[in-house]
């Protein structure tokens, strides 16, 4: 990677790090849902640079922004990373075999249901190890973050339709 694609994935990561400031400003009807606005920027890396990169800026976006709000090493710490982590190789794996079999809006699906699965089950072993808590939780968060998947994945393709058009990825052009 070139020290300018470097530059550019460092100030993704901290858009992203914004946006998932901003989004905890959001209220929520149940503590650990969000709506993943940082995962739109994720997808873009993911198209534009790769797997690695998505890594790089999931495992800074989710650390710093706990460190921010006070989460580090806490349950949320670790379901996000571990959440995190998980659907941003499924992304970048899927994307990677199958290049044009699935938009950034798939990809995002493929993410918001990896993200949300994983933490589910880190939830049941770690945390709550109450096997009726996680099936009554489970259908609503996952009818959620598919919905968010979808809204995310809409925002990921808008993104990259305007950095294609922009002269400064003309280059990068995915």
């Amino acid at each position: 990677m070139e020290q300018q694609d470097k530059r550019r994935v460092a100030v993704f990561c901290a858009y992203a790090v914004a946006l998932h400031g901003v989004e905890r400003l959001i209220p929520s009807p149940v503590p650990w849902l969000r709506f993943g606005f940082a995962n739109i920027i994720t997808i873009v890396i993911i198209v534009i640079y790769g797997l690695r990169s998505g890594l790089i800026l999931t495992i800074i976006r989710v650390t710093v922004g706990s460190i921010l709000f006070g989460t580090f090493l806490g349950p949320a710490y670790v379901l996000s990373l571990a959440g995190g982590v998980f659907s941003t190789m499924v992304m970048g794996t899927v994307h990677k075999i199958l290049p044009t079999t699935f938009s950034p809006f798939g990809l995002s699906l493929f993410g918001a249901i990896t993200h949300s699965g994983v933490q589910v089950i880190i939830a049941y072993f770690l945390f709550i190890n109450s096997f009726y808590a996680i099936a009554v939780i489970t259908p609503v968060i996952m009818l959620f973050s598919t919905l968010t998947g979808a809204l995310n994945g809409v925002a990921s393709v808008f993104l990259l339709k305007q950095l294609q058009n922009s002269s400064t990825f003309v280059q990068n052009t995915v």
